[in-house]
């Protein structure tokens, strides 16, 4: 029995960053051996195996034979004659498929090093089309690695356009659509994943409800310029701002319904839709060119909500921020200081004051009112 480490935790070693979880795959051994060496088994169909002290995930080496449509139509073999380049030649890209001995020495039968030193994102082989997932994975490393300046290989974009072509890319489920989604979302560069998948037609296929954003083709290849949807993304990722404000930053240009229609489409989480709304229906009220007074002040307070959802109400900001370009708004910091200045106030001193029913909000918007009168002097 052999065990060796396999994928994200090799590549990411050698790439120089943190490994965050190490797979690892056993060469030359049966479910009855782990089984009785205290690895625990999950699932009944996969033979993955949980390390009875690290709990890392340990997988009999396999291979997988396409026999239906989709993510999900494959047969998948495990046994004592499966070899660890059968297993690593299922992999999608060469920098996923390289292994390393328990002394460190590196196993590459893809040539994975020479693209990782070349920052090329290739497949390993035609088994890519097979699996529509693949056309995600690859746009979100793409988004991750930006940073290292990778790109795909033309070889792999004509796969990924023959895939969507070939309606593999219908198959996938919207949990799945949105797990590759929101995975994207926390890279270094996010606007990558929209923009490799619409270089293989595969975005408005996959999210329809984006049309209005973005052209039927983008000009020019890898480097070329963005498109403008794509403009408020970029700025908050490089803000580092948490991933519901990065895509509000898209989905807050468009309107109302379709942000409701893409939400609904995914499965996104009511955080995520609730501050794309809230960026589509106030940030142009907040970043207005009007006249300030303690009343606009407390009336945008009131319909942001910000007294009892005092996070949300600061993602906004930070959305507003992004969208103008400017953290240093005026108006964005007039409206922090106000929240901060008023937030203190509750109702419990007016209940014990005898105020009851609506003279209690009456009466603590009085006092809000005031402060932010006095902000104003």
């Amino acid at each position: 029995m052999d065990v060796y480490l396999v994928g994200g935790a090799v590549r990411d070693r050698r790439l120089g960053l943190a490994v965050q979880e190490r797979d690892w795959v056993v060469v030359g051994a049966t479910p009855a051996q782990l089984l009785a060496l205290g690895y625990l088994q999950v699932g009944k169909d996969f033979p993955v195996f949980l390390h009875p002290q690290t709990h890392e995930e340990y997988a009999l080496a396999r291979t997988e034979r396409k026999i239906g449509p989709g993510y999900t139509g494959f047969v998948v073999q495990a046994g004592i004659e499966v070899t660890l380049e059968e297993d690593l030649a299922r992999r999608d890209l060469t920098i996923n498929a390289m292994a390393e001995t328990a002394r460190g020495e590196l196993i590459d039968p893809y040539g994975g090093e020479a693209d990782l030193q070349a920052g090329i994102l290739r497949h390993v082989s035609p088994a890519f089309t097979e699996d529509p997932v693949r056309i995600l994975r690859v746009a979100r490393f793409a988004a991750r690695f930006a940073q290292f300046g990778f790109r795909v290989a033309h070889e792999t974009q004509h796969l990924l356009k023959t895939m969507v072509a070939a309606g593999e890319v219908d198959a996938l489920v919207p949990e799945r659509v949105w797990k590759e989604l929101s995975r994207a979302l926390e890279a270094p560069n996010p606007e990558r994943f929209f923009t490799v998948l619409q270089r293989c037609h595969a975005l408005l296929r996959l999210f329809p409800t984006l049309t209005p954003l973005f052209p039927e083709t983008l000009p020019g290849g890898h480097g070329a310029a963005l498109p403008p949807a794509l403009l408020g993304l970029q700025r908050a990722a490089q803000a580092q701002t948490k991933p519901a404000i990065r895509l509000a930053a898209l989905l807050c240009q468009l309107a109302p319904p379709a942000i409701e229609q893409f939400c609904q489409q995914l499965r996104v989480p009511a955080e995520f839709k609730e501050l794309a709304l809230l960026g589509a229906t106030h940030q142009a009220a907040v970043l207005g060119n009007e006249p300030v007074t303690a009343d606009t002040l407390l009336a945008n307070l009131e319909r942001l909500d910000a007294f009892r959802r005092p996070a949300r109400f600061d993602d906004f900001l930070d959305l507003c921020a992004v969208l103008s370009n400017n953290w240093a708004h005026p108006r964005l910091q007039q409206l922090r200081t106000a929240q901060a200045r008023t937030a203190g106030l509750d109702a419990q001193s007016l209940l014990a004051s005898g105020l009851r029913g609506p003279a209690v909000g009456e009466a603590l918007r009085t006092q809000r009112l005031a402060i932010l009168a006095a902000l104003g002097e």
